[in-house]
This record gives structure tokens, C-alpha cells and sequence, in this order.
């Protein structure tokens, strides 16, 4: 009982969070190109190998180097990040450690590198309708979401826009 009662418990704050569109800093400077802690670009893993990581660990701390897909249109709380040379490939749920900081909504297309551990999780209905409402999805659309889905996610410290 008191582990579900905790699950519900973060998940409400999470999305309370993410639905305010507050954060310490407030909203992220368009501007900017460094997001959260400070980090050292160190050559990031190649997609593959993370990839073919993840498959034999749960949870990798790295850096990767990635193409911004979307961004959480209500505050910049989460996004999605493909492969910049496969875009097909399985896309990486970016969220930011303890919603310490966003990035501008206005980042997709552009290529990031983040710092932050990588691992599979699953992602309840509700969450993924809640993305869904994020991303300004229809109500059809929404109502599609029937099944949870497991993901290839991403907990960033820190990410840098890449000029």
C-alpha cells in the first residue's frame, strides 16, 4: 500500500510541475545553450551503443549527442530526442533531474548533447496521455493511448544546445 500511495503521490507532483510551467529559474532563456549543471562535453556514446547497452544494463550515467524531436509545448518539462543520423531509430523521453530546469519550447531540430543516466521504463496510460496533452494532441488522439509503453528515457543533469 504505502509504495503505490508514494507513486501517486510523485506523480502528482510531476505533473503539477510540468503543468505550472514554473521552475526555480522561471522560464528558460530562448538564448541560452546550457540547460541545468554545468557538465564537460566528453565524446558522447554513439547511439548505437547505447542502444546495444541498455539491452544488457539497466541504467548507463553517460553523454549522448542527439537531435531535438519535440519539446513539452506547456513549459519545456520533457523532450524527445532521435538519432540525428537514423531519426527512425527509438527515440530517448528526455525529462530533467528533480524539474530543476526546462528548455525553450523552441529547440526542436536542433542537436543537443546531454549528461544523465539512459534506461528502459515503463510509462503508464496516464502519463502518456498527459504527454499527449502536452504535445497539443486532439482528443482522438489522446483517446487512442489504451496500453502502457515501454520506453528508452533519459534523467538529463545537463544539456547543451549544439551550434
Amino acid at each position: 500500500m504505502g509504495k503505490y500511495f508514494f507513486f501517486i503521490l510523485l506523480s502528482i507532483v510531476l505533473f503539477q510541475s510540468c503543468k505550472s510551467g514554473t521552475n526555480e529559474g522561471g522560464d528558460p532563456d530562448p538564448q541560452a545553450t546550457e540547460f541545468g549543471g554545468k557538465f564537460d562535453l566528453e565524446s558522447p556514446i554513439a547511439w548505437d551503443s547505447l542502444l546495444v547497452k541498455l539491452n544488457r544494463e539497466d541504467t548507463i550515467f553517460t553523454q549522448v549527442l542527439g537531435q531535438v524531436n519535440e519539446v513539452c509545448q506547456a513549459s519545456g518539462c520533457w523532450m524527445n530526442v532521435v538519432n540525428p543520423d537514423k531519426p527512425t531509430d527509438e527515440a530517448l523521453f528526455v525529462k530533467f533531474e528533480g524539474y530543476s530546469f526546462f528548455v525553450p519550447k523552441e529547440i526542436a531540430g536542433k542537436q543537443v548533447q546531454i549528461a544523465g543516466k539512459a534506461y528502459r521504463e515503463e510509462t503508464s496510460v496516464e502519463e502518456l496521455k498527459h504527454y499527449a496533452e502536452d504535445e497539443g494532441q486532439s482528443e482522438e488522439e489522446i483517446a487512442k493511448i489504451t496500453e502502457p509503453l515501454v520506453e528508452l528515457k533519459f534523467m538529463a543533469t545537463g544539456v547543451k544546445v549544439i551550434q
